[in-house]
């Protein structure tokens, strides 16, 4: 077969594009994939195949200068490869190993949700949670991670953390999270504080219920730094106590973190509200659907903040 040079010249002397052209040749004929590929379907192309398929041969030789000199593609991720589609010669682009990669790391943190928490969460790993002695509340969490894994569709208590600060509540949980989101499953990870002011403010929007849903509904829930905000009653009944139910009755994994033991859960933080008001039995009906949705551990160690 003619170089591609011949094979182009006469095309070029009419084309007043001809000196940009021919620089592409001139790289075209220098390119080891373009030489290679031509060469396995030699028998396949004509030279008018060649010369129609010419602004292909431009764009890929072009992509490829592209990259090599670190510039910016249309494609970014992507690298060029010729094929042949009915003596026409075409230019497919597929994703890198790394742009894939980097996509796939997208997406697991796409299925972690997290509301007003710290950024660091999102990078939490199992392997580097130390439990300090405890090592039954790392064994429930690998062991909740393993049995979630083999029948997601059945339900799975969760753990309620309790601790004092910095011991690794929310870390175990973020760490978790993460976990289960490389293997395809979503959580949503709430700062509950946080998510209390959040829903004051949605009154006036009108998007209470929407807010509660979104929380409500998530495959598995994570409630961090329960107990730390001052309860109203509106806010532990028409609100906790929705989320709860809601997640009780479809059975839907759910766990918390919190400073303070299930009694002083109930005690301190449920049964008198922002008023002083004391409603007993509307707390216990808030605990009972906490005991069936997760099983309490006591976490201790130093704390790791400071």
């Amino acid at each position: 077969m003619e170089s591609l040079s011949q094979i182009l010249a006469e095309q070029l002397k009419d084309n007043k594009w001809g000196p940009r052209y021919q620089k592409l040749i001139t790289a075209a004929e220098r390119d080891p994939d373009v030489v290679e590929f031509l060469k396995q379907h030699q028998g396949e192309l004509t030279k008018d195949d060649i010369i129609r398929s010419a602004s292909k041969l431009y764009e890929f030789v072009n992509f490829k200068s592209q990259l090599a000199a670190g510039e910016k593609t249309f494609m970014p991720g992507y690298y060029p490869y010729l094929t042949l589609s009915n003596h026409h010669i075409e230019v497919t682009y597929t994703p890198t190993k790394e742009f894939v990669a980097k996509q796939k790391q997208k997406e697991i943190k796409q299925r972690v949700k997290v509301i007003s928490l710290p950024k660091s969460i999102r990078n939490a790993e199992l392997s580097e949670y130390t439990p300090d002695g405890r090592e039954e509340i790392l064994d429930a969490a690998l062991r909740f991670f393993q049995e979630f894994q083999k029948s997601p569709h059945e339900f799975h208590k969760g753990m309620y953390l309790e601790g004092s600060f910095g011991v690794g509540k929310t870390y175990l949980l973020g760490a978790l999270a993460n976990a289960l989101a490389e293997k395809g499953y979503s959580t949503t990870l709430v700062h509950f504080p946080s998510f209390a002011v959040k829903m004051k403010s949605s009154i006036s929007s009108n998007s209470t219920g929407e807010l509660i849903d979104s929380v409500k509904k998530a495959p598995l829930l994570m409630l961090d730094d329960i107990g730390a905000d001052q309860m109203s009653s509106w806010f532990r009944d028409d609100v906790l106590g929705v989320i709860l139910q809601y997640r009780m009755q479809e059975e839907l994994p759910t766990f918390f973190s919190s400073n303070l033991s299930l009694q002083q859960l109930e005690e301190e933080y449920l049964t008198v509200n922002s008023r002083g008001e004391a409603e007993p039995l509307k707390a216990k009906r808030i605990m009972e659907r906490i005991r069936f949705l997760a099983d309490d551990y006591h976490v201790v160690g130093r704390n790791r903040r400071n």
